[in-house]
């Protein structure tokens, strides 16, 4: 006879080691079983007891999910619909029967359990794999335990005479296949066979699942036999306590005398049938392990149709079919609970994958900035969705892009979209370069709240007295008056230690009322995503109802709201509220700070943001993964995509994947924000710097026409032009110094244009190399998509391997004015900084208040590495002069202005306004670019 005990040990044991091995592998790793029970049916609680015992053994988690027997179909599918989605689950089983009142329907149930985690068997597609002979599902647990006891018998199956007893979709038709697929010769009998004891007289190995006790007898049974009894039947008996006894479908003493190996009952198919739960949960949760460790993606790569000539790029983006979001979601190893899909082909994701991958190592850190560009643009965006193509879809890496989300102006201004161009853009480029998932809408929202708040709160001090506008901030509500939790908070920091309102003095009540805001002192203004001149300067408080307290202020853009700002340097949503309530609105009376919390707004922004702190997933032309977050302009504000978008790709890419990210205009901006702010925020080391030039962009810094966006190129821009080009080399040499001074290696990107010559291309190249760039190399990405930059992805990839040294550029403890010098004089190569008195008085102040330790984030013209934009190459020696400072405490950084720098961008004469179109009947947009 079977040793069943020491059988169903050795198979724990084995799952046990396993079970240890991939705790190894990922220490916080651990299966994870939902056992799903409706009612309590006392042989159902005996069952899982059972099951959770065995799970603990063998160090799987197991949950028992108790659901009340009036529990309905819709509720029990929902619940198992947000058990398929959890990523901390591996394996489901519902117990059955359903000990419900309401109607169920038991084979919907089981169908609703996703095939990646029904350990039971029972959904239709795993039960269809074994009928066809499909193993790589999971296998019902009592036919598995049924074949596992007769090959533990000593008894080869292959050639032999099986007979099964009962056809049940769990039990008979199951063991009847697999039997079928180990090669034996299988008869299956049901209740309308007829002669079944002569049939079964023929069975080397009899299997018995048809719910009748003792049926049996042992002159059914082919002497040497083996017998698998399957049934579980109870029948009276007196001389137990509980008046019965429990016997399977085979009488058991009579069996005995005539079979081989018989199974009892209890103790027999039933410990199996547990062993075998707990191995198709081990083997779920490898499977869910594997994929998490794999060194690759299982990415599907789309096919690129190249044309010559190049299309335009809208022509070239809706020609390509994107991937569903769900399978591009699915293929970088997100759950469906991470992922929140608007339509087809984008989706917001979860914050909640950092928390999943907490003890996952992250892959590469790449930031791709520029030479300083001429105002057409050198094809910086273009270039880091090449690179990833390149990386992705051809040399088989976990590459991701991340990007900024575009500001409407530029889109309907002169720049055109940022969604890269030609075969190297992200799709679908119209969503990308409009409202995507309304990320800077919401921002819009959450920055003129707080102006909005700020305003009121200005005109109902100036006409209330503090009697009555304390009780208006702390009214009785059902005749009781409390504090809000941020009012509280406010108490707090006034140092005033109470919280019953009627407690404050006279004294307490008009200093927490009175906010007192200087109005010549506020530096909060309004926003909206265009590019409108006219809001530079406004007049507000006009209508009469504001009783004449009007004042000067003025629009920016959106995505020079501090707000913006903070949602991209913000490492979690704790980080984003602290620094949300810090903002600085205004300044009160006597020159303290009034912040965003002291106006009581803090949780208000927080709900307008929720769905803006989850970065958009959206796909290349060639389906490899983008992720879109914030848009801070870069000479206004620090020019990054987000930090959370940075560090959600960087865990997804694993340790041997690549994360590529933009920082805006050229070196001397972008990417000293990058590694000054970004990267000192976020704590995150990078491991290269890409950084593009064009020979159209040197030509100019050597002295060129000027470049103007509408107008043809001079034909010095068109022609080899040998001379012009050496004259601009210098521009390159100090964006690769630039880089080098951060101590990353910088790789050079040549993005080839039509009109470029070779002895051109090769000119710049070399003087790259020799001027410390860690590699040169000529792209055609644009024209070529990923094909023509699989050379700067294997640059990139060599520079990445080298031992890192990155540093920052200034120590945060260094006094405000040595920091912008050292900004000025390292990156843009200044000589002297000049400030004016009034901004000499700010950084007074500024220090005074502990503000000087805070980051400096330089707002600057990005068409010169000086303050003027009409200089180009790269001068040495001159004077920076710093116009105005202000400061983003939220943010966390000082901003100061150097030149005429404009927060609210106007539109030109002929903007792209006049080019952009919706087509009536198919409803296409045109004219983007």
């Amino acid at each position: 006879m079977w040793l069943i005990y020491f059988l169903q040990r050795a198979i724990e044991n084995d799952l046990r080691e396993q079970v240890s091995e991939m705790r190894r592998k990922s220490p916080g790793f651990q299966p994870r079983l939902a056992i799903v029970q409706v009612g309590g049916r006392e042989d159902s609680n005996v069952y899982i007891r059972m099951k959770l015992k065995a799970a603990e053994n063998i160090g799987i988690l197991a949950e028992h999910i108790k659901l009340p027997r009036d529990y309905n179909q819709n509720e029990l599918l929902a619940k198992l619909s947000y058990l398929n989605d959890s990523p901390l689950v591996h394996g489901i089983i519902v117990q059955m029967p359903l000990d419900s009142t309401e109607k169920i329907d038991a084979h919907l149930v089981t169908d609703a359990v996703s095939p990646h985690k029904d350990v039971d068997g029972l959904n239709t597609q795993n039960e269809g794999r074994v009928a066809i002979g499909d193993m790589s599902g999971f296998i019902p647990c009592t036919p598995a335990g049924v074949i596992e006891l007769i090959k533990r018998s000593g008894v080869s199956i292959s050639g032999k005479n099986a007979v099964v007893l009962g056809r049940s979709r769990i039990v008979g038709t199951p063991v009847a296949e697999l039997l079928k697929w180990e090669h034996a010769t299988v008869t299956v009998c049901h209740s309308k066979t007829k002669n079944l004891s002569e049939i079964t007289k023929t069975a080397d190995i009899l299997v018995v699942a048809i719910g009748k006790p003792e049926l049996v007898r042992g002159s059914w049974i082919k002497p040497g036999a083996v017998v698998i009894d399957c049934g579980i039947n109870p029948i009276p008996d007196s001389s137990k306590s509980s008046g019965q006894r429990l016997v399977g479908d085979v009488s058991y003493s009579e069996a005995v005398q005539v079979a081989s190996h018989v199974t009892p009952v209890p103790g027999g198919v039933g410990p199996m049938t547990v062993a075998m739960l707990m191995r198709n949960t081990v083997l779920a949760a490898r499977r869910q392990l594997e994929r998490l460790v794999a060194p690759a993606w299982p990415l599907s790569p789309l096919r690129l149709n190249i044309l010559t000539p190049v299309p335009s790029d809208i022509e070239i983006a809706r020609a390509q079919k994107p991937k569903h979001i769900a399978q591009l979601a699915e293929e970088i190893g997100l759950y469906p609970n991470e992922v929140s899909q608007y339509g087809s082909t984008k989706a917001k994701i979860s914050l909640s994958v950092l928390e999943r991958f907490r003890d996952q190592k992250g892959g590469k850190y790449i930031v791709v900035a520029g030479i300083t560009p001429t105002p057409l643009g050198e094809g910086k965006s273009t270039t880091l969705l090449g690179l990833v193509q390149a990386l992705g879809a051809h040399r088989g890496k976990n590459a991701f892009a991340c990007m900024r989300q575009p500001s409407q102006g530029p889109t309907f201004g002169v720049k055109g979209g940022a969604a890269g161009g030609g075969y190297s853009q992200v799709i679908p480029m119209e969503d990308f370069n409009l409202h995507l998932t309304g990320d800077i809408h919401a921002v819009t929202a959450a920055n003129n709240l707080l102006a909005a708040q700020m305003d009121a709160r200005i005109f109902h001090e100036l006409t209330q007295k503090d009697g009555p506008l304390y009780d208006r901030l702390v009214p009785k509500i059902k005749g009781v008056r409390k504090f809000s939790a941020i009012q509280l908070r406010r108490l707090k920091k006034l140092g005033i230690n109470k919280t019953d309102p009627d407690a404050l003095t006279p004294e307490e009540r008009t200093k927490f009322a009175r906010l007192n805001i200087d109005t010549k002192k506020i530096m909060w203004n309004r926003v909206v995503d265009l590019n409108d001149r006219y809001l530079r300067k406004i007049t507000i408080g006009q209508s009469p109802t504001e009783k004449g307290f009007t004042r000067e202020t003025s629009f920016d853009i959106s995505v020079a709201s501090e707000i913006m700002a903070v949602l991209a340097l913000g490492k979690n949503i704790d980080d984003i509220k602290e620094r949300l309530a810090n903002m600085v609105v205004a300044l009160d009376k006597d020159g303290e700070p009034v912040t965003a919390d002291d106006l009581g707004v803090t949780g208000a922004l927080m709900v307008l943001l929720k769905d803006a702190f989850e970065p958009t997933l959206m796909q290349t032309l060639e389906g490899t993964p983008v992720l879109v977050h914030a848009g801070p302009f870069a000479n206004i504000a620090h020019g990054c995509s987000s930090i959370l978008a940075d560090k959600i790709a960087m865990k997804l890419a694993r340790e041997g994947g690549y994360v590529a990210t933009e920082a805006g205009f050229g070196s001397d901006i972008g990417m000293e924000k990058f590694f000054d702010i970004k990267c000192r925020a976020s704590g995150d080391t990078p491991h290269c710097a890409v950084i593009v030039a064009t020979v159209r962009a040197l030509k100019m810094h050597g002295g060129g026409p000027a470049v103007s966006p509408g107008l043809p190129l001079h034909d010095v821009y068109v022609q080899e032009n040998l001379e012009l080009l050496s004259k601009g080399l210098c521009n390159l040499g100090k964006h690769i110094s630039n880089g080098n001074k951060f101590g990353v290696p910088v790789v050079i990107a040549i993005n080839r244009h039509g009109n470029d010559t070779e002895a051109e291309l090769n000119m710049v190249k070399e003087y790259a190399v020799k001027n410390g760039a860690f590699r040169a190399v000529v792209c055609s990405h644009w024209a070529r998509g990923g094909a023509g930059a699989l050379e700067l992805a294997d640059a990139v990839v060599a520079a990445c391997d080298a031992p890192p040294a990155f540093r920052y550029l200034y120590p945060l403890d260094l006094p405000l004015v040595d920091k912008i010098r050292t900004i000025a004089v390292e990156m843009y190569g200044a000589g002297h900084v000049d400030y004016t008195d009034d901004v000499l008085e700010k950084i007074k102040k500024f220090t005074e208040k502990g503000y000087d330790k805070l980051a400096v984030c330089m707002a600057k013209t990005s068409n010169s590495l000086t303050g003027d934009p009409s200089i180009k190459g790269a001068p040495t020696g001159f004077t920076l002069r710093i116009n105005d400072i202000f400061v983003s405490v939220g943010a966390g950084f000082i901003v100061p202005m150097v030149g005429d720098i404009s927060k609210m961008p106007g539109l030109p004469t002929r903007p792209s306004i006049y080019d952009i179109d919706l087509d009536t009947k198919t409803g296409e947009i045109q004219g983007l670019f």
